[in-house]
């Protein structure tokens, strides 16, 4: 039976970005914008969860991020997933991709015993699609991204044959695992919440959550969310956090559409012409 384990992220909602979103030195100020459950690991989840259904095994969850987070990780519990851990760390703040990454394949060692590593294609806060194919470098493991459907899976071999696009088209692949698979958003159709699952699991906590007195009464009750730091995963704190992100912003620049009103191209080889004319003179082509 396979076993899982799903990276997924809080993220602040960008359908509403304001003027406030944005801080000076070019990061995003998280604390004006709604937190929600990035769009794309919930396909990964679900993906998870689809090749539990069909072969057995466990889905782990792994978020890292703020105590705020165990709101996704709870999600995820609603949804199916047997497991959920929380990596939480102020010397893992102003993480960048290569920082992350590193964070989370130091997590996948540390939990161990997975067949499929699964992750969103991309966080709709950085929009890199770069974290998790660079956990998977970490891992040295192979890695297929823009998943869009597991067809065959042979336990006995270690091989999966799944789908993926890429673009124009789409592709089989048979892979060795384990392997890293990010999902896209055409791939599925993420489940509702299990109102069984949701009355199991409505008062997990992590550890930050709750009074230190209260611990051991949740965990005694199985109603304690995993809660990890990284001395926890064994991660190397130079590696972690603004140390070990060498990513700088150079410049933010804002963009304002200032030209009102809209130029009428008729559908003819004159103004076709006369678009490519306008289009060199303004240096776009």
């Amino acid at each position: 039976m396979p076993n899982s384990i799903v990276l997924v992220k809080q993220v602040p909602d960008t359908s509403n970005v304001t003027s406030d979103a944005m801080k000076e030195d070019g990061t995003v100020n998280r604390a004006v914008l709604p937190a929600i459950f990035n769009p794309d690991d919930l396909h990964a989840l679900e993906a998870a969860l689809l090749l539990k259904d069909r072969f057995g095994g466990k889905v782990t969850v792994v978020s890292m991020g703020p105590p705020k987070a165990a709101e996704i990780l709870r999600d995820t519990l609603y949804r199916g997933a047997d497991r959920a851990i929380l990596i939480t760390d102020r010397r893992a703040a102003a993480s960048d991709t290569l920082a992350t990454s590193y964070i989370l394949s130091q997590a996948v060692r540390t939990i161990g015993d997975y067949d499929f590593v699964f992750a969103g294609r991309q966080a709709i806060d950085g929009d890199t699609a770069q974290t998790a194919p660079q956990c998977a470098e970490k891992l040295g493991i192979p890695q297929v991204t823009c998943l869009i459907e597991i067809v065959e899976f042979d336990a006995a071999a270690g091989i999966v044959t799944v789908k993926r696009d890429i673009g124009d088209g789409w592709e089989v692949l048979k892979v060795r695992l384990p392997a890293l698979f990010t999902v896209i958003e055409t791939a599925n159709t993420p489940r509702s919440w299990s109102v069984k699952k949701l009355m199991r699991h409505k008062n997990d906590r992590i550890v930050a959550e709750i009074k230190p007195e209260q611990v051991e009464n949740y965990k005694a009750a199985g109603r304690l969310i995993e809660q990890w730091n990284l001395d926890d995963i064994g991660a190397d704190i130079n590696r972690c956090g603004n140390a070990g992100s060498p990513t700088k912003v150079f410049r933010i620049q804002s963009v304002v559409l200032t030209k009102e009103g809209y130029t009428d191209i008729p559908p003819t080889q004159e103004g076709i012409n006369a678009l490519i004319k306008e289009l060199i003179s303004i240096k776009t082509v």
